[in-house]
This record gives structure tokens, sequence and C-alpha cells, in this order.
């Protein structure tokens, strides 16, 4: 990406992702994370139901259709639903390092129309890691992996503990997700969200 701010180039005692032993397998889908999540939830009918699933190292895949409800101009994917697929797909790296991690900026170049009905391949990586600050890049294309480039972003996360969603989400959400007697499900509706 041409621009880049400052604040998303990784400070020089950076080191390089680790990916976790117990992390999902490359080629494994992750699933989603929380059922109500507009970019990975099943329970959001105008959700981006993106799928994504665990890459080599510390990267992955997703994919998900722009459909009608995703318009901004007619017949083109909205630029706020495409940024939001791009930070759907970095923020499931986190599954890959096992860590709590809420996007603290994203950059995106938009650079070619995305039309409805357009199947959206993504890939992203993470390329460092500072103390809490995770660095990271995505790339959206056309059609699948070998199509033209349509939207590009990098990301800063920042990893918390599970107290942020608590101080600061909607009570019955959060006690919702706190009592769900699946202990995996419980643990992963907070590790990826803003």
């Amino acid at each position: 990406m041409s621009g880049t701010s400052a604040a998303l180039k990784p400070p020089a005692d950076a080191v390089a992702p680790v990916r976790q032993p117990d992390a999902p397998a490359p080629g494994e889908l992750l699933g989603s994370h929380y059922e109500q999540c507009f970019g990975c939830g099943a329970g959001q009918p105008h959700g981006l139901h993106l799928a994504a699933r665990a890459g080599e190292g510390v990267t992955v895949t997703a994919e998900f259709t722009v459909r009608e409800a995703h318009q901004g101009a007619p017949g083109l994917a909205h630029g706020g639903v495409l940024a939001s697929a791009l930070d759907e797909t970095l923020g499931s790296l986190n599954w890959l390092l096992r860590t709590i991690a809420v996007t603290g900026r994203l950059e995106t170049e938009f650079v070619r129309p995305v039309p409805v009905g357009t199947l959206l391949h993504l890939e992203a990586e993470v390329t460092a890691v500072a103390r809490r600050k995770i660095y990271s890049t995505a790339t959206g294309r056309i059609g699948g992996p070998d199509g033209p480039v349509a939207v590009r972003a990098e990301a800063l996360f920042i990893e918390v503990k599970v107290d942020h969603f608590i101080e600061n989400g909607r009570p019955e959400e959060i006690r919702a997700a706190m009592s769900d007697p699946d202990q995996l499900r419980r643990a992963r509706a907070f590790e990826v969200n803003p």
C-alpha cells in the first residue's frame, strides 16, 4: 500500500509472529467466533458470513460473496462492507496467536469496484509483533486467489484482556456469552472483536 501511516510501521524492536502450537491446523475452517458477529456470524441475516481458514505460518484465507444487501452504489459493494471483510479477516489472525485483540487502526486501499454477486477471496498475514501490538496486512481479490486485486489493508491490533468486553459490551450479550455451557464457544466469543 502506498502512503501507509507511521502508526502502521512496526518499531525497530518488533519481532516475527509466532504461531501457537495449539492454533488451528493449516486448512482448518475457523468458524464463527460469535453467532451475532456481522463479519462471520450465521445469526446476522445481512452479515458477511465470512468463512476463514487457517493458513501456513501466521496467515489466514477467507471468502465471502457480495450480496444485494451489501450495496453502496447500484450493483457495487459498499466500501464500508469491504473494509469490514478486511477487518474480520485480519482479526481472524489472532486465533493463530491465541491472543485476544481489538482493531486499533485499519487503513484500506480500494483498487477496483466489486460488483454484487462477486466472490471476494481474502488473504491476511501477521507481519510483526511488538509487545501488545500486532501488525498485519490483507488483500482481497475478485473471484479467487489469482483474481485481480480489489482491496488491500494494513492494520494494527492491540492485545486486550477479556475485561475489555465485559466492561464495554452490552450486559445481556456478555451474560449470555459468559453463561454458555460450551467452554470453547464461551472463550471464542471474545477472541476477535473491536
